[in-house]
């Protein structure tokens, strides 16, 4: 068999003793949560059920709103659960593409309206630290996620290594010229661990550390570990007071402008 096949499940694996991890040390029964993103060129679901994880990940650019609910369907159905069966739906929130976002907050907010279920907003860029910290169990270092942001700019955060990553800093969109500057970045020295596909931009060469992991998408799977630990804590949130965090308010207002110019 491929190194991919196994490399593959030894993540499975790891997000498995994380779950458990998890649910051991607070003495609370097996929760079943889904979980959903769409909130870049990949779309993912998955699912956690009586300690097991599962999971479905495609690279589906500009298909999300053809491809996510059928994953649901095919994930619940393959475990032979319903929305009922479920404790809370978790989802990322953002920062990612405006219509990603969108189309999955719709779809989220009509399935958990439907089976009165809580939810949990789960930053994307958290979770991209959460595959890194469940691949990785051993690094120390603290984490720079960066995303695209388009426009000439990237999201980014910077979180701890910890089992399930905290934030060290806010979220923020920038130049990524400016993120070189800010102080929280210098004073790390390169001390860190560079993670996502924002960190394509030459501007950002000169902070770019030793480790550098580029080629990575938020996943649903990896919002699991987190979504647990907020459900145990008891972080959900009703679907009319969730949100997704766009972090760019005007991004809507400027590709109207953008089309409306291009069709004059």
């Amino acid at each position: 068999m491929s190194l991919f096949f196994y490399r593959q499940v030894l993540i499975e694996v790891f997000i498995k003793r994380f779950l458990n991890d998890i649910c051991s040390e607070r003495k609370i029964s097996m929760t079943k949560i889904l979980a959903l993103d769409a909130s870049t060129d990949a779309c993912s679901v998955a699912l956690y059920l009586n300690g097991e994880a599962t999971h479905i990940f495609e690279l589906a650019a500009k298909s999300h709103t053809q491809r996510l609910l059928p994953m649901v369907d095919e994930i619940l159905r393959a475990a032979n659960c319903t929305l009922k069966d479920l404790d809370a739906i978790a989802f990322g929130r953002g920062p990612g593409s405006f219509t990603g976002l969108r189309i999955c907050m719709g779809i989220v907010q009509g399935l958990a309206f439907g089976a009165n279920l809580p939810v949990i907003p789960v930053s994307t860029l958290q979770a991209m630290a959460q595959g890194f910290v469940t691949e990785n169990k051993s690094s120390s270092q603290p984490l720079l996620v960066a995303l695209d942001a388009r426009m000439d700019e990237i999201y980014w955060g910077l979180f701890s290594a910890d089992r399930i990553p905290s934030a060290l800093s806010a979220e923020f969109v920038m130049k990524p010229a400016e993120v070189c500057e800010q102080e929280a970045i210098v004073k790390l020295d390169k001390q860190f661990i560079a993670i996502g596909p924002g960190w394509h931009y030459a501007d950002l060469q000169p902070i770019v550390p030793a480790t550098l992991v580029q080629d990575v998408h938020p996943d649903a799977r990896f919002m699991l570990p987190i979504a647990v630990d907020a459900f145990n804590q008891g972080k959900t949130q009703s679907i009319f007071d969730a949100q997704p965090v766009y972090l760019r308010d005007s991004v809507s207002w400027q590709k109207r402008q953008r089309i409306r110019t291009q069709s004059l």
